[in-house]
């Protein structure tokens, strides 16, 4: 009985390991294809899905809410794509860091900012989406971490004050390293947060920054910090809010916001603030959403370039300009 009951287990092991062998098509279940040889194992390569959030403006600046598939064309590197996904999104969830400028230049702006942010926030925000508050001059400090809560963000908005040394106020440590800088790190603040906040985040991701773009104190260059954009699939935009003494660097803003698919509103009244806060708002909240799969599969780590083109007429599309292919 029991040298039965050994043979009976050992049977069923046997057909278990059959079972998990593969059956070749043509040929007998364990018997190999003529010349002896085995068929090789197939291997599937797949390709990420790239998504791209594309806003669309008419020639009177007006939101085009009701375009198809077929409106657009999708390059890669000059060769087209074929689109895989289509959507258009007005309450997609939104993942929103604002950077204030706190340095000196901005000393008779800061409150206008602070206001017309709180109100640009009531209206974008809705409940699944999350926002933080950074501030940066000669150092960067996270005023409020990711929260849906507006009270929360209210009361890091009017945290922000000036903080740059010479002009009246007194420099505190941020929580960032930023240590020894002598100047406005506007770079190192994308930098930061798009490295140690925004990377480890899925969807829809901006930022939207208040500054005069003037910076003087950065680690980082302006091309290191729209490279980190771009990789981790973050839209800049730049509200341009600068004192007439003290100008501004429109060319560096533009260059940024371009290439993260963002815009550059130049602003140099509250009542333009408010507007151009107004323009944001409608942009993040009335979006076409196009997905491809890259004709080049290789997962080389290099920069590809896109363009998305309209069928129509006056078609105005503001979307980022390239990304970063994966990297095995």
């Amino acid at each position: 009985m029991r040298t039965a009951g050994i043979f009976s287990i050992l049977c069923l092991l046997a057909l278990a390991i059959v079972a998990t062998l593969p059956a070749h098509s043509g040929e007998q279940q364990g018997k190999p294809p003529a010349g002896g040889q085995q068929n090789p194992p197939t291997i599937r390569v797949t390709t990420s899905l790239v998504n791209l959030y594309a806003t669309v403006r008419d020639g009177h600046k007006r939101i085009i809410p009701d375009l198809t598939q077929d409106d657009f064309r999708v390059y890669e590197d000059g060769q087209e794509q074929k689109i895989a996904t289509f959507s258009r999104e007005t309450a997609l969830p939104i993942t929103l860091g604002m950077l204030i400028d706190t340095s000196g230049s901005e000393t008779y702006m800061i409150g206008a900012e602070q206001e017309a942010a709180s109100r640009f926030l009531a209206k974008v925000m809705r409940p699944t989406d999350e926002a933080m508050i950074i501030s940066f001059d000669t150092d960067v400090d996270l005023l409020a971490d990711w929260t849906s809560d507006r009270s929360q963000l209210d009361r890091a908005l009017h945290r922000a004050k000036i903080n740059a040394a010479g002009v009246g106020g007194v420099v505190t440590p941020g929580p960032f390293p930023t240590s020894g800088s002598k100047g406005t790190n506007f770079y190192d603040a994308i930098y930061l947060a798009c490295t140690e906040k925004l990377a480890s985040e899925a969807g829809r991701k901006a930022l939207v920054a208040l500054t005069d773009a003037d910076d003087n104190g950065s680690k980082i260059t302006f091309q290191e910090a729209i490279r980190v954009a771009q990789r981790t699939d973050t839209v800049v935009h730049i509200l341009l809010v600068y004192d007439p003494r003290y100008g501004a660097n429109e060319g560096v803003a533009r260059k940024i916001t371009d290439e993260t698919g963002g815009r550059t509103i130049v602003v140099r009244s509250e009542k333009k603030l408010q507007e151009a806060f107004e323009e944001i708002s409608e942009e993040l909240r009335s979006q076409y959403v196009l997905g491809y799969y890259p004709t080049n599969s290789a997962h080389d780590g290099n920069y590809r370039k896109i363009k998305v083109d309209g069928t129509g007429k006056d078609m105005h599309i503001l979307t980022r300009k390239g990304y970063y292919a994966p990297k095995d």
